[in-house]
């Protein structure tokens, strides 16, 4: 093997990962790194453990964009039991309360409809939101609970894909900051029984499918000396970022934006932008305002 640099490559851009259920999001994110012999690493859009599904990891400057990855929707594969509160409202936390039921498909049905649009929802206490600094779940383990504002989400699609045994399966199409587990455990509360979240699988983040993803095994599979089928696997950075609009610039401009300079643009609408010199290179994020082109996050 050649001899390597210690602190890692300066490679950069986004693995796709298909998380498995069992793993932390960091602990996913530390395995990749690792597997690419990353100088730098981030992973943006966590999973709980219990999740699986679409979990992009950043590497390098990847990871300046990760702000931009976290504002767009996505899409989850869920099963909740009904009948069953839990303190983390998933499967691995403990059962706090148990009530009998009896509902028909219609009416499980018509309930989790209910919840499409515009909603309130309370995140959950076990999350990594934050209280003066601390997460809520390191309060939550303590024993703590914190009163949590409501916050305004968008539920786009419900698909009901069955009700069968007290499980009903769906399939959500959700804005940023959604939390599947509250959305559940709020079903059921709705429908008089409770309910908590059994399986829970991200298959979709903004413009990206499942059948995009690769699994942690699949990549170990292709580990070389050269990194060639590894780094094949990386989406480049501006690839994830479809709903921001490009501009190009010419090379004297790319040299002030490159020194973190302001340039004037010409006939560009107030907007983030996705900015390219005139070899069609991605220099990084920008956001123009009166036709100033001010840069915000440089690849350079």
């Amino acid at each position: 093997m050649s001899r390597r640099n210690p602190k890692g490559r300066d490679i950069n851009g986004i693995i796709l990962l298909d998380k498995d259920t069992g793993l932390s999001s960091n602990a996913v994110l530390q395995k990749v790194k690792r597997l690419f012999f990353a100088k730098k690493a981030g992973h943006t859009g966590a999973l709980d453990p219990l999740a699986s599904g679409i979990l992009p990891i950043c590497l390098g400057q990847a990871t300046k964009v990760a702000g931009f990855l976290l504002d767009d929707n996505k899409r989850y594969f869920v099963k909740g039991k009904l009948g069953e509160t839990t303190d983390t409202l998933d499967c691995e936390g403990e059962i706090t309360s148990t009530k009998a039921f009896e509902l028909s498909e219609a009416q499980v049905k018509e309930v989790a409809f209910s919840f499409q649009g515009d909603i309130e929802q309370i995140p959950p206490m076990y999350s990594a939101l934050k209280k003066e600094g601390q997460p809520l779940y390191e309060l939550a383990r303590q024993g703590i609970e914190i009163e949590r504002p409501a916050r305004p989400v968008t539920i786009f699609n419900i698909d009901f894909l069955g009700y069968e045994s007290g499980i009903l399966t769906l399939e959500v199409a959700c804005s940023k900051g959604t939390y599947i587990r509250s959305l559940i455990a709020d079903i059921g509360e709705k429908l008089g029984c409770g309910a908590h979240v059994i399986e829970l699988r991200r298959m979709g983040f903004a413009h990206m499918d499942i059948k995009q993803a690769i699994k942690f095994s699949e990549l170990e599979n292709l580990v070389s000396d050269d990194y060639i089928k590894l780094d094949a696997k990386i989406f480049p950075s501006e690839d994830m970022l479809p709903n921001i609009h490009s501009v190009t610039i010419d090379e004297e401009q790319g040299i002030d934006i490159r020194y973190g300079r302001t340039v004037k643009v010409e006939n560009q609408a107030d907007n983030l932008v996705k900015i390219f010199d005139e070899n069609a290179i991605f220099l990084g994020i920008g956001k123009i305002e009166n036709n100033i082109l001010q840069p915000k996050r440089l690849f350079v």
